[in-house]
């Protein structure tokens, strides 16, 4: 056996450990290898099941001579992967070595989309070292521009204090892939408020470093191996720029960067970029790079941080082997996490699910499914090689996350954004400023999908309701009718 994970720069890494784990327990007298290019790892920790399918954890960087420790038949190989030739079952390491394996199981992950590579001012948060270098070049910021829509782009533009924030989006609406305009509306006031509040308790994932020099220098001098970021990634981190306000966001949606101009271009160009908006004073400053958007608009900032999501890290691996790949350009795996490579099995950010799935589940390349992939590939690796049949996981039954946006609890169910559904389904809309948004997909009088923004107690319920497929056209809007408790009606 041998669970593998290419360089953590572009990986979330602990669903191979999970895989490690499962493997060394079911075969203790089995050689299990981790070959890692990082000398810690991600353990799932506190792990908690809030429901049939939502799940809460920690995950805490480890030394990986924890797991060597804990289990005597792993070995863990600390070097990056410089070929697999799958035909001879082969994987070698960048530091030399060779390993056979019977059973692989891919983890890559996957890697940031970056605008302009190779432009010294803009900055991937992708890892521990980057996130701290994004923090040190913060705290000299008075303006900085975010590009993306996704969750690194949410909890970044909500969390940062005390600097001007060009967030440019390419939908019409913040949050775009996690919910729709209505849910974007409820969030944005606390863009604009004081952050007042407690943060609400997060159980799922803290990371550090620790005994890191940090580079000095330019924006992208972060841009090295490092260890994986994980929901949350922002704690810890003070997110501070020069200026004494709160929040000040603008925001361009519809939009993309055409071009990005450093300082000297800029003024050789004798281009002219724009005030931040709603700003009374005329800002003539001299920025060190300026980004122009397909919507014609100029603006100058200190950097530029590019959130614009991640692609399947496969690049390692395809050369020589004949992988199929998914439209998204991830592994493609059968339901029992089968790669079209015999002996292969793939987990996580860099596989592409080609299953049939359930009518209310759908592949996203989040923290949770990382975890219940690589935990699904180690029941199936070891149900392949016992020559034993395997029913498919629970947890692909129907797709749920639960995360925190602008310091609300949200949750995700089914279809929530009524993905893949046909027109003739509805939406069923409650909503308490400041307080709490709930949606509900419905079809053909069944619940489909669900958002719960802030504290609605409604999950664990709507979870039943759209696992069972009760036809609920009797009650009507009375779903959601906040003087019915609805727990006890479907208790």
């Amino acid at each position: 056996f041998l669970s593998l994970i290419p360089p953590p720069t572009y990986n979330k890494v602990h669903e191979s450990s999970i895989s490690c784990h499962h493997l060394a327990t079911e075969f203790p007298s089995e050689d299990i290898l981790l070959v890692t290019a990082s000398p810690v790892i991600k353990a799932v920790t506190n792990f908690k099941q809030v429901s049939k399918t939502l799940e809460e954890f920690d995950v805490e960087e480890q030394p990986s001579t924890m797991l060597e420790k804990r289990y005597p038949n792993i070995k863990v190989i600390e070097s990056g992967v410089k070929q697999l030739k799958s035909q001879e079952h082969k994987i070698f390491t960048e530091d030399g070595k060779q390993c056979i394996y019977e059973k692989l199981c891919l983890c890559a992950g996957a890697k940031p989309k970056l605008i302009f590579e190779e432009n010294p001012y803009v900055l991937g948060i992708r890892d521990t070292d980057s996130a701290q270098a994004f923090q040190n070049h913060l705290a000299k910021a008075e303006r900085i521009a975010v590009v993306g829509n996704g969750g690194i782009a949410l909890e970044l533009v909500y969390e940062i204090e005390g600097c001007e924030v060009l967030w440019a989006i390419k939908d019409k609406a913040i949050g775009n892939t996690f919910f729709d305009a209505g849910a974007a509306e409820f969030l944005i006031p606390k863009l604009t408020a004081e952050k007042l509040e407690t943060a609400i308790a997060c159980k799922r994932t803290k990371y550090t470093t620790e005994g890191c020099e940090k580079e000095e220098g330019s924006v992208a001098a972060a841009d090295k191996l490092g260890t994986a970021l994980g929901p949350d990634w922002h704690e810890g981190l003070h997110l501070k720029g020069t200026k004494e306000f709160s929040h000040k966001v603008h925001i361009e949606t519809l939009c993309e960067i055409k071009k990005i101009y450093l300082q000297q271009e800029f003024k050789q160009l004798q281009k002219t970029s724009l005030s931040f908006p709603k700003d009374s004073s005329d800002n003539q400053n001299l920025w060190p790079v300026y980004m122009e958007l397909t919507n014609g608009k100029i603006y100058g900032c200190d950097f530029i941080v590019s959130a614009t999501g991640v692609v399947p890290n496969v690049k390692p691996f395809l050369d020589g082997n004949n992988f199929t790949l998914g439209e998204d350009g991830g592994l493609k795996v059968d339901k029992h996490m089968h790669s079209s490579v015999a002996d292969i099995y793939a987990a996580g950010d860099i596989c592409t699910a080609s299953w049939e799935p359930s009518p209310v589940w759908q592949q996203m390349r989040l923290w949770t499914q990382a975890r219940q992939m690589g935990w699904y590939a180690a029941k199936c690796m070891v149900a392949d090689f016992l020559g034993e049949s395997i029913d498919m996981d629970f947890s692909f039954e129907l797709f749920a996350h639960v995360t925190k946006f602008f310091n609300y609890k949200v949750v995700l169910l089914g279809k929530y954004n009524a993905q893949g559904l046909d027109l003739d389904h509805e939406l069923m809309l409650r909503c308490t400023k400041g307080q709490e948004y709930v949606k509900v997909v419905m079809q053909n009088g069944r619940m489909m999908g669900a958002v719960l923004i802030g504290e609605t107690d409604l999950e664990e319920t709507f979870e039943n309701l759209i696992l069972n497929q009760m036809d609920l056209s009797a009650y009507g809007e009375d779903l959601l009718n906040p003087n019915v408790d609805i727990e006890d009606y479907f208790d």
